[in-house]
């Protein structure tokens, strides 16, 4: 079973894409915010990483590169699930091997199911 981290601090967006995620064959794991999503991932190793940027503790962008830093998170796709646009996300995001960037508010859930499956091969 394909697993995927879902790191967010809203508790209501969590909920919504653990039901789609469970409900398209994924195993799903959440977080609501940057430090406890870092230690998440390193015991959950997921497949893939859906990760809001605003966040308490420890902000997105944080989070990744303590994930990045690590050989057990150097190379699970990121997907970025922000209401920030692209021009007002951090610059750091590119280096740290972002795989692609979704606006939640352009976006239903079916559509991001659809975008972490493609990004997978599936």
């Amino acid at each position: 079973m394909t697993k995927i981290a879902i790191i967010e601090d809203d508790a209501v967006i969590n909920q919504m894409y653990r039901m789609k995620f469970e409900a398209n064959g994924f195993d799903v794991q959440v977080a609501d915010n940057g430090k406890t999503g870092v230690e998440m991932v390193k015991a959950y190793a997921p497949d893939i990483i859906l990760l809001d940027l605003q966040m308490p503790e420890m902000s997105g962008d944080e989070a990744l590169k303590k994930i990045r830093s690590e050989s057990w998170g150097a190379r699970i796709p990121v997907i970025v699930l922000t209401n920030l646009g692209v021009e007002e996300s951090p610059k750091i995001l590119k280096e740290l091997g972002v795989h692609s960037y979704i606006v939640k508010a352009e976006l239903t859930p079916s559509q991001v199911v659809e975008r972490v499956k493609e990004a997978l091969g599936l």
